[in-house]
């Protein structure tokens, strides 16, 4: 809730009372302080009187000196406030107190302004904005109002607003249905009625949704299911609107379901009339929303991995690494190293510290790395910074490519931030150093094999076997406290067969954990039969290997093969399918083949997808052991064979999700490598946002393209790397579409793979054009033209034109792209892909535009939006619209190119692409700069160049600070304060053109 140039103090009541400073969460101590704040809270800005407050304490039996008590803690809470911000006050005013801040930084007021406002653009007939605006609201909520706080009175107060909460979820829920989105509603309905089953309301939309989604049945079930939950509750019959919807129903009388609302500007722009000059109200609707919008790109990373609730702990070593990472008063930079041999509970310690800190020492985020230190590919710094500065919020395409510049970027984004970076499993020091922070409000821990001794100011603790207790409390966690006091010293006698090593003592409790008809005596025996194995069981891995042979050969035949087949996999997690591919099993829920080797801890659960299917994980060094069996018990060609099938199912998910992505195959090459289809249900749900997928399954995608390399795989490694571009440039995650891509080239050149040669050629060329490497990328794609011209291959030849128009447009040949663009289209005829002739009518209809032709550019872009509009491909979609704006503004028709502008910064903003909406902040302030309305144009520059320099995209920043500073020829001061920096990037840049104009402005200031 942090708002940048406003009061630093901020509240929440929509669930917890929470206070939060600059500093972190403040702490408000519990009881009458509590209730005080929260009651003014409740009445922000307005008075509440001493007799109310009394009320709220005592309700009907308040002592003498109940008012005195009042002021006392009034006094304090004045003093708690005042401390941690002085722009927060509260005033006595008879016949009480105020509590003054802004609307903005009580998140109860902030949930009502937005709902009254949602309101009101419903009625107006905006439902799309009324949707999005109410979405907010409802996500301000962190659970039932103020919960866990003590007072009668202020629960009825409570009560209400989560009775408004509910309203406006039902709200948004009508005018979701009004706009036709009915199909997307059933299962959040089905949930809300689980929970609110009284709530005849969302039972009718239920009911709506239903049988608008062809499901009349199902429709009908669900008035019966609402029916008896009322009866059987309430002893009531079914209000009167619940009744007439079911007999609506079974008379067919139901009206037809609403059309989707068509896009706003696409019927004015292509024939609709244009939207009369001056204030219209649909101009002011135009601005961004004033309410939250400044904390829009506020990025608070959460990357820590699920603690462990059985967690066994050291209260001398937690107090060392918590004093550590709080910089020990220092002033520095917190650094705490955890080492240790394997199976030592490192990589636990580290992530329950860093849980047990997140919160009140770290409220700004958590970083979290697994670096791969004792694998065969480490993850490099450079790999590390990026994700970390994508995660800080920082686009893909403004990453820069070095590692200095990377860390130099690392640093100052965290330079004003309280965050705790955990980097686990480090090879050595050299992995570390570049990932420190230079800011003393961050810290870092580190968990490695190495000692890390020349880690620069690092408390290190050493991790060893646990002592006898401390084991001892750990399988009672695991096997229950009654069952190891019932065999004591069977109990000793384990705990110091396994080493007291904390992994081998789970793995062996899991066993007894999951039969508990075993004693413990009888697991000690099991061991001793192990005589020629333990007599290494002190000594580093042989004490894993004792131990995860007990689990592994009591394994059924299925789970062992899977165990040892899973070991090929090399993600960081794994998805439930994978076990699926590897046996050749299509049974639809793939994770019952998983689970038995969970039961035994052979594997964890990572987590849960969006999907609702469950991620595993392998311990390294349980990993290791299945490979030693893998190698052992499985033939070459049988690993062969489903390694080619976990690969094929990786290649049609990602194949998948770029023909949803784009609304069809379009603008990609595919190799002949053969697929696995996973389960239709997990794909389908795993893929109902494909980028989400694909951003999630990064690294395993990734990793795939080089596993598939090695593999001897050449045609699956160039058509994954290749998919992966939908990934690359939208993301700007330029250095994986380089480092995959030169993998697989490597591949395919050795196999004297010709196509799949060009097509990494090709995709090579847009990468370096992406980086303005234009004679790298005019060379790469020339070479690919020439082997698909060979081939006779058209989609390869269109690729490579386009890019080549592109670079030709941007040396400002326009004749020569014009050709290009033209041979293109051909070429995409050929190949009856509609998405790239879309994609190039879009590209050389900003060439038209700038020739003066503006009806031959409109002419193209229409019937580009005619494409994208066909196939709902949101992106191409957005980008189109922007020109279309560009060209409605070169028509006068200012108006028109507003409301375009617009609805592109929505699609920006709904999907994430923050580059894309600085351009059009900066795009809405060119049109009303040329509307003659420099207030508005002001406030657009003005959130251009806070959009663009939040996430570091200074060359923007300074773009837009020069567009301001235009208008602020009245105002020298400010100017000035806006071209010193504009004309310093300017310089750093060599943008010659712009740096000549911000001197030449500077000097009149």
């Amino acid at each position: 809730m942090d708002v940048p140039g406003g009061p630093r103090l901020t509240f929440r009541v929509l669930g917890p009372l929470q206070v939060q400073g600059t500093a972190g969460p403040l702490r408000v101590p519990p009881g009458r302080q509590e209730v005080i704040l929260a009651a003014l809270l409740l009445e922000t800005n307005r008075i509440v009187s001493t007799s109310q407050l009394v009320d709220l304490i005592w309700e009907d039996n308040p002592p003498e000196t109940a008012r005195t008590q009042v002021q006392i803690c009034v006094s304090r809470l004045r003093k708690l406030l005042v401390d941690a911000d002085g722009e927060v006050a509260l005033t006595t005013r008879p016949p009480g107190y105020v509590l003054h801040t802004g609307a903005g930084n009580v998140d109860a007021a902030l949930f009502t302004g937005l709902v009254r406002r949602a309101r009101s653009l419903g009625e107006g007939g905006d439902r799309e904005e009324a949707v999005r605006l109410l979405r907010s609201a409802v996500t301000l909520w962190q659970g039932d109002c103020l919960t866990g706080l003590d007072s009668g009175p202020l629960a009825n107060a409570a009560r209400q607003l989560n009775e408004e909460r509910l309203a406006a979820v039902e709200l948004r829920i009508r005018l979701e249905l009004e706009l036709g989105h009915h199909d997307r509603l059933v299962g959040e309905l089905q949930r809300l009625t689980h929970e609110h089953p009284l709530r005849e309301k969302l039972h009718g939309q239920l009911i709506q949704a239903l049988y608008w989604s062809g499901r009349q049945a199902e429709a009908l079930e669900a008035f019966r299911t609402a029916r008896r939950y009322l009866a059987e509750e309430l002893g009531l019959e079914p209000g009167r609107e619940l009744r007439d919807l079911e007999a609506a129903i079974l008379a067919g009388e139901l009206p037809p379901p609403p059309a989707p609302a068509p896009p706003l500007v696409r019927g004015a722009t292509a024939s609709g009339p244009e939207a009369p000059d001056g204030d219209s109200a649909a101009l002011d609707a135009a601005s961004p929303a004033p309410i939250a919008e400044s904390i829009r790109h506020e990025t608070v990373p959460h990357q820590l991995p699920a603690d462990i609730a059985d967690f066994v702990a050291d209260g001398q070593r937690l107090g060392t690494l918590e004093k550590a990472l709080s910089g020990d008063g220092r002033g520095t930079v917190g650094l705490a190293a955890i080492t240790g041999k394997p199976g030592t509970g490192k990589s636990t310690l580290a992530v329950h510290v860093a849980h047990a800190l997140a919160e009140t020492g770290f409220p700004d985020g958590q970083l979290y790395c697994d670096l791969r230190g004792t694998t065969a590919a480490p993850a490099t710094p450079v790999e590390v910074l990026g994700r970390f500065l994508r995660a800080l919020g920082i686009p893909g395409q403004l990453i820069p490519e070095s590692l200095d510049e990377r860390a130099e970027m690392y640093r100052t984004r965290l330079s004003t931030r309280r965050v705790l970076v955990v980097l686990d499993d480090a090879a050595g020091e050299g992995q570390v150093l570049p990932l420190l922070p230079g800011s003393r409000g961050c810290a870092v821990l580190v968990t490695s094999r190495a000692r890390l001794t020349a880690l620069p100011g690092a408390h290190r603790v050493e991790l060893d076997v646990l002592d006898e207790d401390r084991a001892l409390e750990l399988l009672a966690r695991i096997v229950g406290g009654d069952r190891v006091a019932g065999e004591a010293a069977a109990a000793e006698a384990l705990v110091r067969t396994v080493g007291r090593l904390p992994l081998a003592l789970r793995i062996v409790a899991a066993r007894l954990a999951a039969r508990p008809h075993w004693t413990l005596a009888s697991m000690v025996q099991r061991l001793a039969d192990e005589r020629h194995r333990l007599d290494e069981l002190a000594h580093g891995e042989m004490t894993m290997r004792a131990s995860l042979s007990l689990t592994y050969e009591g394994l059924a035949p299925e789970d062992g093969g899977l165990l040892r087949l899973l070991s090929m996999a090399q993600a960081p997690t794994l998805p439930s399918w994978l076990a699926g591919a590897l046996l050749d099993d299509h049974r639809p829920f793939p994770s019952d083949l998983m689970e038995p080797l969970v039961d035994v801890q052979m594997l964890d659960v990572a987590g849960v997808e969006p999907s609702g299917g469950f991620r595993y994980r392998f311990h390294e060094i349980i990993r290791v052991y299945a490979r030693e069996q893998l190698a052992a018990q499985h033939p070459p060609d049988v690993r062969r064979a489903a390694f080619a099938r976990m690969a094929g199912g990786w290649m049609h998910l990602a194949e998948e999700a770029h023909r949803k992505v784009y609304g069809g195959d379009f603008t990609v090459l595919h190799g002949t490598a053969p697929r696995w289809r996973p389960p239709s249900p997990y794909a389908d749900e795993a893929l109902a946002d494909p980028l989400a997928w694909l951003d999630a399954e990064q690294a395993a995608l990734c990793g795939m393209v080089g596993h598939a390399a090695e593999e001897g795989l050449h045609d699956l490694s160039w058509d994954l790397a290749t998919s992966l571009v939908t990934l690359f440039e939208v993301r700007g995650h330029y250095d994986l579409w380089e480092s995959t891509h030169l993998t697989a080239l490597a591949a395919v050149r050795k196999a004297g793979n010709l196509r799949g040669t060009a097509a990494i050629r090709a995709s090579l060329g847009s990468l370096y054009m992406s980086r303005n490497q234009y004679d790298t990328a005019r060379q790469s794609l020339n070479s690919a033209l020439d082997v698909f011209q060979a081939l006779d291959e058209p989609m390869g030849e269109a690729l490579c034109r386009r890019d080549m128009a592109l670079i030709a447009r941007t040396n400002g040949d326009d004749a020569a792209a014009l050709e290009l663009y033209r041979r293109s289209l051909a070429d995409f005829g050929r190949a009856d892909d509609v998405v790239g002739r879309a994609i190039v009518l879009t590209q050389s209809a900003h060439i038209h535009m700038r020739q003066g032709e503006i009806d031959l550019a409109q002419k193209q872009l229409d019937e580009a939006l005619d494409i994208y509009e066909g196939i709902g491909y949101a992106g191409g979609r957005a980008r189109t619209l922007r020109r279309v704006g560009q060209v409605l503004l070169e028509q006068g028709r200012n108006d028109l190119a507003v409301l375009t502008f617009t609805e592109v910064l929505e699609l920006c903003r709904d999907s994430g692409d923050v580059i894309g909406e600085g351009h059009l902040l900066r795009d809405l302030g060119h049109a009303f700069a040329m509307m003659g309305r420099p207030d508005r144009a002001r406030d657009f520059y003005d959130r251009a160049v806070s959009s663009r320099e939040q996430v570091m995209d200074f060359s923007g920043g300074a773009l837009a600070r020069l567009d301001l500073a235009r208008l602020l020829t009245d105002e020298p001061g400010r100017s000035r304060k806006l071209l010193v920096p504009a004309v310093e990037v300017f310089r750093e840049r060599r943008m010659t053109r712009e740096l000549a104009e911000a001197e030449r402005l500077l000097g009149a200031c």
